[in-house]
């Protein structure tokens, strides 16, 4: 069972994908993006660094996957990751444009292919204004200088891929505005259940309320 959980930056991926994996007993596959040479340049000038790190991003990405998916998935645990392969054409589609972007896509295209898709996704949406406080809190050097606009910006791209997903992908979308499961046990109970309720796997309430 591949579990993937995504969400624009600072939306709290990473540490839901650490706070469930010992209630389903999952292995994790978390992103590697501190590695990225080019991260710290492109929150600065993002136009000049926007092809390189997104090649960069995309290249890794596809590497991790296809190395550590398929190993993971062989096993009898479900498996958890912080994102997704497609979040990468996502941002390309921000960040770069005419030839580059052009060039970018063949090679997605191409890398796709071979990349496993999640049997569930959760989607972690969330306001500009929480966003920003989060962004804030984690206090990250190289995030320090990303733009409101910027990430207003993901927030929509996000919003209309994953609010609006018409292929055969299953999606469970959670509005974490008022819903702090880092710190509140109950709220990381209820997205546990949430989780278990959309899989059809055991223990789960199954009239459980959305929130």
């Amino acid at each position: 069972m591949f579990i993937a959980i995504e969400g624009v930056i600072g939306v709290g991926k990473t540490s839901l994908a650490r706070l469930l994996q010992p209630s389903l007993n999952a292995n994790l596959l978390l992103e590697v993006f501190e590695e990225n040479p080019f991260l710290s340049n492109f929150y600065q000038d993002r136009k000049r660094y926007a092809f390189q790190t997104q090649m960069f991003f995309l290249l890794s990405r596809y590497h991790q996957q296809r190395r550590g998916v398929p190993g993971l998935l062989a096993s009898d645990r479900p498996l958890i990751s912080d994102y997704t392969f497609d979040k990468d054409a996502l941002f390309a589609k921000i960040n770069l444009s005419g030839d580059e972007l052009e060039m970018y896509y063949v090679v997605h295209k191409a890398l796709a292919e071979k990349i496993p898709v999640p049997d569930l996704t959760i989607y972690l949406s969330a306001s500009i204004d929480i966003v920003m406080q989060r962004i804030a809190m984690r206090d990250r050097s190289y995030e320090r200088a990303i733009e409101r606009d910027y990430i207003e910006t993901l927030i929509d791209a996000y919003d209309s891929r994953f609010l609006n997903i018409n292929d055969e992908r299953e999606v469970l979308v959670l509005d974490t505005n008022e819903l702090d499961f880092v710190h509140q046990p109950q709220d990381l109970q209820w997205v546990d259940n949430r989780i278990r309720q959309a899989l059809q796997l055991p223990p789960f309430q199954p009239g459980l309320p959305l929130k």
